[in-house]
């Protein structure tokens, strides 16, 4: 359960199981939303897998570099339950190993259910990364509302 009090930063997790694909790019958006709404002080934002690959998927990198987000340096990222129990909101991408009953109760678990890119066509990559894309916003919305 997160144990943040009113000047605390809501944390915000996004998390599947390599943490080379969805999660990167919701972190990538999630990065954006926080710096455009001025919510640099009042959020952060952890990203990571339960069972990390060795680097993002290119076609990742590529589709996301089209809106001008370099993933090309970043590393995926082992997270723990320690970690998602520090934070207000996980969202999940649809493939965790997460079981909901593994997080503490008063943590926001949302399942996004999108699918994988890996291997994808950059079309299909492409309409994953705006759908992510849509659900960050609207999740910043969310969050902008009650700070």
């Amino acid at each position: 359960m997160s144990t943040n009090t009113d000047t605390d930063p809501i944390r915000i997790a996004f998390m599947c199981v390599q943490n080379a694909g969805r999660s990167q790019m919701s972190t990538a958006f999630a990065e954006r939303e926080r710096q455009r709404r001025g919510l640099e002080d009042s959020v952060e934002i952890l990203t990571g897998g339960t069972d990390p690959a060795d680097a993002v998927h290119e076609e990742v990198v590529e589709v996301m570099d089209e809106l001008g987000f370099d993933l090309s340096e970043r590393k995926p990222r082992e997270i723990t339950i320690e970690e998602l129990n520090s934070c207000e909101y996980v969202a999940t991408m649809g493939c965790s190993t997460l079981d909901v009953g593994d997080v503490a109760a008063g943590v926001d678990v949302r399942d996004w259910a999108l699918a994988d890119p890996d291997g994808k066509a950059s079309d299909d990559v492409r309409e994953i990364r705006d759908e992510i894309e849509r659900n960050v916003a609207a999740l910043f919305d969310e969050i902008e509302s009650s700070v």
